[in-house]
């Protein structure tokens, strides 16, 4: 009797805490993928307005910004070639997004096609882009993101 018990009281247990996982695990990612996606497209008009109170607090003091061409930017390097206008969007537009978020880390992958003006130059660009948000007091900031040349098709 004391073995039924036991095993009964084991298998409810084990049905309790995976029901209450599955709640867990179908509640919070739809809310904070929400979260994650608006935060994104608040970086993508920080982008093109190149406003560096918005980019600042977007980005992490920790920031790094890789471009498909292998440069890698810092907070402060990364805000100043867009305020500067040596990077300047002057339209982006993104596809394909993907949102996945795990504790307080947030991975982000999309398609970025855009028409730029850097240096004054003006050219256009598509690139996929991976971007990793992290989630602090402050809300989600950009603490990584690097771009890759799409494959020719």
């Amino acid at each position: 009797m004391k073995n039924i018990l036991l095993k009964t009281f084991v298998c409810l247990m084990f049905l309790m805490g995976v029901s209450r996982l599955s709640a867990v695990a179908q509640a919070t990612p739809p809310t904070e993928a929400a979260a994650v996606a608006k935060v994104v497209e608040s970086f993508r008009l920080a982008l093109i307005s190149a406003d560096s109170t918005q980019l600042s607090n977007l980005v992490s003091d920790r920031l790094s910004y890789g471009h498909s061409s292998g440069i890698v930017q810092n907070k402060a390097t990364f805000i100043h070639a867009l305020t500067s206008g040596s990077s300047d969007f002057v339209g982006i537009e993104t596809t394909e997004q993907s949102i996945q978020v795990t504790g307080t880390t947030a991975i982000v992958r999309h398609n970025l096609s855009a028409t730029t003006n850097d240096g004054g130059k003006p050219g256009s660009v598509k690139l996929g882009i991976l971007l990793v948000w992290q989630k602090s007091k402050a809300g989600w900031q950009l603490l990584a993101r690097q771009a890759f040349k799409l494959p020719v098709n």
